[in-house]
């Protein structure tokens, strides 16, 4: 049966290998190597100016749609990243969602339906800035949050649960992929003291007090539980056709250039092209030149 791989993931130090050894202890939070944030933008640019121009290709080919999937704890730079990436891009080609807890009607539905319902139209680039695998990573340290939830059935243990989730997910994914789909996941992997110092100063900028939240710290109590569910979905979701990027996250500057090359790199692989006219419609196109030209000349 063939694989529904529309591109091929990009080879990067931060790929998340597809063979279930992902390890969170040993992804750097920091890269090996940081040319500075000078030339960091200087190549952030750079690869803008690359995905624009595949934008407007992807649009008018209207065959695939893009999907990037950002995931990290709190004060990683989702926002800023996501701002980053699509500065420079044509807004009417983008869509970008939130998701937050689910509403009382998204709990009516399986934990997917919202997320579906959110998918980018083919022509494209869609964000989820936080996604379906909130369900396998808050819920998972926090799974009081399964009572409000109403499961019709509960597996026998919770770790069956999350197995059926991953399931899920899987199989979401590459049927989205079969569909043209390009589905690339990024968890912007900060530090814990990387990520206290920004909530600090959060807290000492009174523009950036409305940012913080007092559960933030209490979250990164559990900062070894949310490590553990992590590597445990990275591991059991990174496919060939959605690839987990696990990105060094403590310098900004260098994870949004990051961010940006690999999402250049895997869209210019899309045999995407311009629309060329039928005769009827190049012969239509000549009558409308004739006509402004001569318009033009009066």
């Amino acid at each position: 049966m063939a694989k529904p791989i529309l591109f091929e993931p990009v080879e990067s130090p931060y790929l998340v290998p597809f063979d279930d050894s992902f390890k969170i202890s040993k992804a750097s939070t920091k890269p090996a190597e940081n040319p500075g944030k000078a030339q960091n933008v200087d190549s952030l640019d750079a690869a803008i100016e690359r995905l624009a121009k595949v934008q407007h290709k992807l649009y008018a080919d209207n065959r695939y749609s893009v999907l990037l999937v950002f995931q990290a704890l709190d004060a990683a730079g989702k926002d800023g990243t996501i701002r980053a990436v699509l500065t420079g891009l044509n807004p009417t080609g983008c869509q970008v969602y939130s998701f937050k807890a689910p509403h009382h009607d998204e709990l009516d539905h399986d934990f997917l339906w919202r997320i579906q319902r959110s998918l980018p139209e083919r022509g494209r680039i869609g964000v989820f800035n936080r996604s379906h695998y909130e369900e396998v990573l808050v819920v998972r340290v926090h799974p009081g949050y399964l009572e409000g939830q109403r499961l019709p059935r509960k597996p026998s243990t919770l770790e069956d649960l999350w197995v059926e989730r991953f399931e899920s997910i899987n199989a979401a994914e590459k049927h989205w992929a079969r569909n043209g789909c390009v589905v690339l996941k990024f968890f912007l992997n900060v530090s814990q003291k990387e990520q206290h110092a920004r909530l600090l100063e959060r807290i000492q900028d009174p523009n950036d007090n409305w940012k913080f939240n007092a559960g933030d710290l209490a979250e990164s109590k559990r900062w070894d539980e949310y490590m553990a569910a992590y590597q445990a979905a990275l591991r059991a979701t990174s496919k060939p056709w959605a690839p987990w990027y696990a990105i060094p996250a403590d310098s900004k500057s260098y994870m949004r250039r990051a961010v940006a090359e690999i999402i250049a790199d895997t869209l210019e692989q899309l045999p995407i092209a311009y629309p060329t006219p039928s005769e009827k419609e190049r012969a239509a196109l000549e009558v409308a030149r004739a006509e402004l030209e001569a318009e033009h000349k009066k």
